[in-house]
């Protein structure tokens, strides 16, 4: 009797190590299979976030190089850097919202109390710059044209300005 028992709790030994070890292979290829997937999906979505960064920088000085070589051309006497001129020139715009009128760039007189000031802007080319403004209630965009002075100057020219509805 002592010897069927211990026949008996061999085999179920072995039996349960037997299971134990197909589980445990079978989870870490389950594991191994699943963060392929993960990984191979967040692959993709990084790709694919990074092709719709690229998408939006299109019209950016940053990655316009004709726009970067006219700064660098044979033609103008000193070199720009556009690295140092975008902060720069939207420096100089924002600079305008303390005006008590509001900013005169917005290509809008001020309606009501409040003065329409710009709050986001984007440097498009060596040229163009688009903003966004509000006066807290009314929101609008504007396209600019900025020329970089002699003197190292910016002046900008109102070239289309709109409202949207409240």
């Amino acid at each position: 009797m002592q010897r069927s028992l211990f026949l008996y709790l061999t085999i179920l030994a072995v039996l349960s190590l037997i299971f134990t070890y197909m589980f445990l292979s079978k989870e870490v290829a389950f594991e191994q299979n699943r963060y392929k997937k993960t990984t191979t999906k967040l692959k993709d979505s990084l790709a694919s976030v990074t092709n719709k960064l690229a998408d939006a920088n299109y019209f950016s000085l940053e990655k316009n190089e004709n726009a970067q070589n006219y700064f660098d051309s044979a033609r103008s006497e000193k070199t720009i850097q556009y690295e140092k001129l975008i902060p720069y020139v939207t420096e100089k715009l924002l600079d305008f919202n303390s005006n008590p009128k509001g900013n005169p760039y917005t290509g809008q007189d001020q309606i009501g109390a409040n003065k329409f000031i710009i709050n986001k802007v984007r440097i498009l080319n060596h040229r163009w710059i688009i903003a966004d403004f509000s006066d807290g209630e009314i929101w609008g965009e504007v396209l600019l044209k900025y020329f970089v002075n002699a003197d190292d100057s910016i002046s900008f020219e109102v070239n289309q300005s709109l409202l949207y509805q409240k």
